[in-house]
């Protein structure tokens, strides 16, 4: 059943590929290229900010095991400094030794003074110049030894510097990126803020719009009200009134206004 799937999928993932080869020819591969960048830019797009901030303070997280292990790691080595350091010491010390007692072996077999007896066995010079030479052979060996020891010491001095250097550099800068992400949280958080109180401010256009309508209408009363006053200035409403000779008109016009006091019934070429 499994080898049927499989079969399948081989076969549909061939026609798929022959399919873009006869549609598109040559360019096939750079549009499927195209088509997984944008697919992949679209699904990381669609991740949340917070999300990715989240992960990147985990991923910080993660390097305090490494930190932790650099550190041991150190520490051994810092060790091995000081257990080195030791051993060059006395080894330095037991060489110094063994020199002074070569020394004095050179001197009494040069001087031709030196009588040695140990348990009772007698050493001649003959002895004396084979223990010295073995004695010298000895000490080569051991000198050279500690020389490739201080070479070490001074190797292992170097690293364990380095390695100080850049554990110390590696918690700077988690201690930096930390800091960074923190920074990038707390503008995250105001420009949240920022927007939760966008939700909460009235959109004033349509307010705009109605006063803009009523200015407007005031500006058109403004208009009519000159126009009628420009009118009325300049135009001629007056009728014409047709008087009939019986008609006394000087009579219904001081009975509208009542009668003049004297003095006032003439008008004279001033008052005109």
């Amino acid at each position: 059943m499994a080898c049927k799937m499989i079969k399948k999928g081989l076969i549909g993932a061939g026609l798929g590929a022959l399919a873009l080869g006869l549609i598109f020819g040559a360019s096939a591969p750079s549009y499927v290229k195209t088509v997984a960048h944008k697919v992949r830019h679209g699904a990381k797009a669609a991740v949340p900010i917070q999300f990715e901030i989240d992960r990147a303070l985990q991923e910080v997280d993660d390097l305090e095991p490494a930190i932790q292990q650099n550190i041991e790691t150190l520490a051994r080595a810092q060790v091995d400094v000081d257990y080195l350091n030791k051993e060059i010491l006395a080894t330095r010390e037991n060489l110094e030794k063994e020199g002074r007692t070569i020394l004095a072996l050179k001197d009494g077999l040069k001087s031709g003074a030196l009588h040695l007896t140990s348990g009772g066995a007698t050493y001649t010079a003959d002895d004396v110049k084979r223990d010295l030479g073995r004695r010298l052979e000895y000490y080569r060996q051991i000198k050279r030894i500690l020389q490739e020891k201080e070479e070490t010491l001074k190797l292992r001095q170097t690293a364990v510097q380095a390695a100080k250097e850049q554990l110390a550099n590696m918690a700077a800068q988690k201690r930096a990126l930390k800091t960074k992400i923190e920074g990038i949280q707390a503008r995250l958080s105001q420009i949240q803020a920022a927007q939760s109180a966008n939700e909460f401010t009235f959109d004033d256009s349509a307010l705009a719009r109605v006063k803009q309508t009523v200015t407007e209408l005031e500006k058109s009363v403004d208009v009519m009200a000159k126009v009628a006053e420009q009118e009325g200035r300049y135009l001629d409403r007056s009728t014409t009134v047709i008087i009939e000779p019986s008609r006394d008109v000087v009579k219904e016009v001081e009975e509208e206004f009542g009668t003049p006091t004297p003095g006032q019934d003439k008008l004279t070429d001033k008052n005109l």
